[in-house]
């Protein structure tokens, strides 16, 4: 049976580069797969485009071009990626001119849009997770982008494509375009596309998989994670799949890692919804065949619903935070304190705050006074934070936490604040009928 090698050059929009150029370099790849878009970056990309219209895509998309392309073109290596964000043709461009930079000449770059359905849902009545109506949201309303699936990429392939650049895709979906476009997969051979999913869930998070967030020392050690490497799917035309990385990289590979990632927001293994396909993960089987390779059968799948997941952005408030240290003898009182005047002061000059949090850094800030070990730290950072309605009120909660250098208590050091406006996310279903993509070409 064929074999096609994917590697993941990016687990998150700010991912290191080097790992990413490795694999280009050395890894022996069909396709190199960047996924960069988390739920709430497509809303801040969106203001970005508001304010540019060039604007919108992935801020490192014109460094990891530069990075990669020349290793990939000699290699043939073809890339597929979500850093067009809120911008997939100004991204195609961007790209298209880097390629011409560089010198590669013919290079095709293809731009996946229609994942943008802000037109069609701001005036429903379609209901959020949140309790309201899109309608019901009015100017605050931002984004809203529907997850696509894995045809649109696989189009671009199959018409010649060397780089594929998507806006809001479903994550597996960037794995899923490849496997569909190599093999040849029918958009409704459910078993294959269920075990193309969980291929590019295991890979889609990148150093995760290979032990960057599995690492725990004396629990679970991961060697030289200051070169870790990012991982390779090895991947047969029947949906096996054997987990790998470049030989000599940092991280490891194992049954453990994969088990992991396997289970890494996942609530129903057995109904995971993607757009292609309802994946079914609960027959999984793992094996480690030999040093950073791991085996991985056993997924199926179901139709899909006919549905598709939108992440609508909106404008939700304005926070406000202030940050001081203490240390020493008394550091813990002291911080105790601070955050009690600060408190008080708010109360006192009127700030209106929806939700107001105070923590102790090196203290209760993660678990709570309930599950604190019950000693004294020698240096903790206070640090408060609140909501509020505008920005002038979220600005006084940092002013009065910095204001504690000289009205006490004493020895606070190191202040720090900000005041920025939330953008949060809600979901909502449309039906995929309405939702028309289009594959956008550009060539160097």
């Amino acid at each position: 049976m064929r074999t096609i090698r994917i590697g993941a050059g990016a687990g998150y929009s700010g991912d290191r580069i080097e790992p990413a150029v490795e694999l280009a370099e050395k890894g022996k790849l069909d396709y190199l797969v960047f996924e960069c878009l988390a739920e709430r970056t497509i809303a801040l990309a969106q203001a970005a485009r508001l304010k540019d219209p060039s604007a919108g895509f992935d801020p490192l998309l014109e460094a990891r071009m530069k990075a990669v392309l020349p290793a990939c073109r000699a290699n043939g290596v073809r890339i597929v990626t979500n850093m067009g964000a809120a911008n997939p043709v100004s991204a195609a461009r961007a790209t298209t001119a880097i390629a011409r930079q560089l010198g590669l000449r013919g290079l095709k770059i293809a731009a996946v849009t229609g994942d943008d359905v802000l037109g069609d849902l701001k005036n429903s009545d379609r209901h959020l997770d949140i309790g309201c109506t899109v309608e019901g949201l009015g100017n605050r309303i931002a984004s809203a982008n529907a997850y696509l699936g894995g045809a649109s990429i696989a189009q671009a392939l199959r018409d010649g494509a060397d780089v594929v650049i998507t806006g809001r895709a479903a994550d597996p979906s960037l794995f899923l375009g490849p496997l569909i476009h190599e093999f040849d997969w029918a958009m409704d051979d459910w078993p294959l596309l269920g075990r193309g999913i969980l291929v590019g869930h295991l890979l889609e998070c990148a150093g995760q998989v290979t032990g960057g967030y599995f690492a725990d020392p004396g629990y679970k050690d991961v060697k030289d994670l200051a070169r870790l490497g990012f991982p390779i799917g090895e991947v047969r035309e029947d949906g096996d799949l054997i987990v790998t990385k470049v030989a000599g990289s940092g991280g490891r590979v194992t049954a453990a890692t994969v088990k992991e990632q396997l289970l890494y927001e996942i609530h129903d293994p057995a109904r995971y919804f993607q757009p292609d396909v309802v994946a079914d993960f609960s027959r999984v089987q793992v094996e480690e065949i030999g040093e950073d390779r791991v085996h991985v059968i056993g997924a199926s799948g179901t139709p899909k619903t006919g549905e598709l997941k939108v992440s609508v952005g909106y404008i939700d408030s304005y926070v406000g935070e202030g940050q001081i240290s203490y240390a020493g003898p008394g550091a813990h009182e002291r911080g105790r304190l601070a955050i009690e005047i600060v408190r008080e002061r708010l109360a006192l000059s009127g700030v209106e705050t929806s939700e107001l949090r105070s923590d102790l850094i090196g203290s209760n800030a993660l678990h709570g006074e309930n599950l604190s070990l019950g000693c004294q730290p020698y240096e903790v950072r206070v640090r408060v934070i609140g909501r509020t309605e505008t920005l002038a009120e979220a600005r006084r909660i940092g002013e009065e936490v910095e204001t504690l250098y000289t009205n006490g208590p004493a020895g606070g050091g190191g202040a720090w604040k900000s005041a920025r406006e939330v953008v949060a996310v809600a979901s909502t279903l449309i039906p995929e009928a309405d939702v028309r993509t289009a594959v956008q070409y550009f060539e160097a």
